[in-house]
């Protein structure tokens, strides 16, 4: 029988914990040909979330818990417990039940068929304020486009993955990680599962703005040199209007004297120049913190506590 390891990441989820396991075991109950373990990963809650996680490791062989020293965000959660985890595959969800344990049979069945790195393809979004819909449309838009392609749209961080897929993942030393890239960078055989995205069972998200446009910029420069490339093609650009253009300011300088006609038009484009050099250094900045990051070696988690029944 092939053990299913399954990766959750925790952060004050108190209020979903108990249905998720009881939903988690329902699943494992209906799978009479794989084994499962849970790995539960608390990721610097405040709430009750890790007693309520000890509580189920002490009540279930099959769940394994993981302490963070503090929170380090959802992708230093995920590494931590594929780090951890011992299975022939690995499955990756949230714990807020948006990502629904029922669809793990469904994704074992594509593996059993051949596949390596099954993805859940979020179909609809409909729960989903307007503004959190807009932000997912243009966050994947532009990644899809400066990637070539490589983060497809709509995909989320609920997967499967086979056991040589995760520990490809697992023996990167990248420290600006971005698991959704970095499992489609990986490759492998690659299928996907269509399901819509329903409601949290309880609580808030804690996906705010911050958080996602935070994650967003990191996916992006992390699989993309487009930004810094755009920054070349805009150097030979405003280098030719200038070459044309100052032999033009000369002559008028010389015929009309100053002010002269368009005067106002010269401040303007002036201005639009120096706030475009602003915004290329600010990228640039961008990415030399991603290489300042690199550089210091430091862990993506800390584990301060485990339990295991």
């Amino acid at each position: 029988m092939s053990l299913v390891s399954v990766v959750i990441p925790i952060f004050n989820e108190e209020e979903c914990l108990p249905e998720l396991f009881s939903r988690l075991r329902s699943v494992a109950n209906g799978v009479t040909h794989h084994r499962f373990e849970v790995i539960l990963v608390e990721n610097g809650s405040t709430d009750n979330s890790w007693e309520l996680v000890c509580g189920a490791c002490e009540t279930d062989p099959q769940f394994r818990g993981i302490k963070l020293s503090r929170n380090f965000g959802m992708d230093g959660a995920l590494s931590a417990g594929i780090c951890s985890a011992e299975g022939d595959c690995c499955v990756m969800m949230a714990a807020d039940l948006q990502d629904e344990p029922e669809l793990i049979p469904q994704m074992i069945e594509k593996w059993e068929a051949g596949f390596e790195n099954v993805a859940v393809k979020v179909s609809s979004r409909r729960t989903s304020s307007l503004v959190r819909r807009l932000n997912s449309a243009a966050f994947y838009w532009i990644a899809n486009r400066l990637t070539n392609g490589l983060i497809p749209r709509n995909i989320s961080d609920f997967r499967l993955v086979d056991r040589k897929v995760y520990e490809v993942v697992r023996d990167m030393t990248e420290r600006n990680q971005f698991m959704r890239g970095m499992f489609a960078w990986v490759g492998f055989r690659t299928t996907e599962v269509e399901a819509e995205r329903p409601e949290r069972f309880a609580g808030e998200s804690k996906a705010s703005f911050r958080v996602v446009l935070r994650l967003a910029r990191r996916g992006i420069l992390s699989f993309s040199d487009t930004p810094l490339r755009l920054i070349s093609t805009f150097g030979i650009f405003s280098s030719l209007v200038a070459v044309v253009a100052i032999p033009v300011f000369i002559t008028l300088r010389i015929l009309i004297g100053t002010p002269f006609q368009g005067f106002l038009t010269l401040v303007v484009i002036l201005l639009g120049v120096f706030s475009a050099l602003s915004l290329m250094i600010g990228i640039v900045a961008e990415y030399v913190a991603l290489l300042l990051t690199e550089t210091k070696r430091r862990p993506n988690y800390i584990v301060s506590d485990k339990r295991q029944s």
